[in-house]
């Protein structure tokens, strides 16, 4: 898949971070956004009040009890468009048309249903892919997120930062430096 600006995305190199992938076709796109954006600011607080080009670049909260030295594992909420119906001629104009709506946070551009082959989806629906920082498919759900099912969500995801494998976390020491 490429965003809007025709970068290569993909969540390999989000490895030891959570990613969530925040998907929807047309329908479902206005829910999606705000799905994407409510679960950006839970992990991320600051990015309420950042700038549009500030807003990707904030912390992550931090969990209880972390050690200090430990890298806290983020969590990448990535919005993916789900434009299958878009013929190719007609690709460039969906890109022109997110570059002006979203110009500077990547929106990862769907034209090959990859996102429908891969995890399956509701149409007119919110759908999140969470991924955890092993890369692993750790769930997909679907449907609309508020109240509990908002917080099942963000529990979830806290799990997965919580059970990050130190190695995840940390450079890892060659065994013959300890020894």
């Amino acid at each position: 898949m490429e965003d809007q600006f025709r970068n290569r995305c993909e969540t390999g190199g989000l490895r030891g971070d959570v990613v969530v992938l925040v998907y929807a076709d047309r329908k479902g796109a206005t829910a999606g956004q705000a799905l994407g954006r409510r679960l950006h600011v839970h992990f991320h607080p600051t990015a309420e009040r950042a700038s549009a080009a500030e807003w990707a670049r904030q912390p992550v909260v931090g969990l209880p009890g972390w050690p200090a030295d430990l890298r806290v594992p983020d969590v990448h909420v990535v919005p993916v468009a789900c434009l299958s119906e878009v013929p190719k001629p007609l690709q460039p104009v969906a890109r022109a048309h997110f570059r002006s709506s979203s110009p500077v946070v990547p929106v990862w551009l769907d034209f090959g249903d990859t996102m429908q082959r891969t995890f399956g989806m509701t149409h007119a629906a919110e759908n999140v892919a969470i991924i955890d920082t092993q890369g692993q498919v750790y769930g997909v759900l679907s449907g609309h997120f508020d109240g509990i099912r908002f917080q099942e969500l963000v529990g979830s995801i806290d799990r997965l930062r919580r059970q990050a494998p130190p190695d995840a976390r940390t450079a890892a020491t060659p065994v013959n430096a300890t020894q």
